[in-house]
């Protein structure tokens, strides 16, 4: 079997196998798909400042959560930050490796960010009492000149950049280590009084349809990309 390129030559599978992104790159389609997500995201992400402001600024309600009642609160920003950043790091690097992956984390991306406006525009909240300031760097970034927003609640965007990594990885080992970690990563966010249990427990929920729905879109030769592990 071989795989015909825009100069009308031909290069074996095994070649299509090695060099996934040079293949799909001579495809005009996977082009488009590829610079219509990244100006989507773009675009979302330059507006967050905007709507984190907004949001900061209304008055919302205060949920009653036994569990977090029954949590300390306590600094855990460390931790937090690493896990998200190396997770992020590795699953970049496999996305790199793999453009069935690319595009999927990069749609999927797209799509939490707009279902999260959507929730959290509907669902008005206060933050929990006694949150501890999560200290991030790099994606506090976003939050505009505030450097910090708590009223973000419905539901939980570090929860669920930590599921879409799992859901967007291939390997059964990556994913569970990922899975982990976005495990540990929600029950830190409630030590640290960030989000409500509810804005945790649904993050996967809804990360998981977000995914689905990335994953749907047709990408071109995906029968060699999964050959590449």
């Amino acid at each position: 079997m071989e795989v015909k390129w825009k100069n009308g030559t031909s290069r074996p599978v095994a070649y299509a196998a090695q060099h996934p992104w040079k293949v799909n790159w001579q495809i005009p389609a996977f082009k488009r798909r590829v610079f219509i997500g990244v100006a989507g995201l773009i675009a979302i992400l330059s507006y967050l400042p905007v709507f984190f402001q907004h949001i900061e600024q209304r008055n919302g309600y205060v949920l009653h959560d036994f569990i977090l009642r029954l949590l300390p609160s306590h600094d855990v920003s460390v931790p937090i930050f690493v896990l998200i950043w190396l997770s992020a790091g590795y699953t970049l690097f496999r996305a790199m490796q793999q453009p069935e992956v690319f595009i999927c984390l990069l749609y999927g991306f797209l799509f939490v960010c707009l279902s999260r406006i959507i929730t959290i525009y509907l669902v008005a909240l206060d933050p929990p009492m006694d949150l501890i300031q999560l200290k991030d760097p790099l994606a506090n970034r976003f939050y505009g000149k505030a450097g910090f927003i708590t009223k973000d609640l419905f539901y939980s965007g570090h929860t669920a950049s930590m599921c879409l990594f799992a859901y967007c990885l291939r390997g059964p080992r990556e994913k569970l280590l990922a899975g982990l970690a976005a495990a540990a990563v929600g029950i830190l966010l409630l030590v640290q009084h960030v989000h409500y249990t509810i804005d945790v427990l649904t993050a996967p929920i809804l990360t998981y349809a977000c995914y689905r729905v990335a994953a749907s879109l047709p990408v071109l030769h995906r029968s060699l990309l999964r050959r590449v592990a």
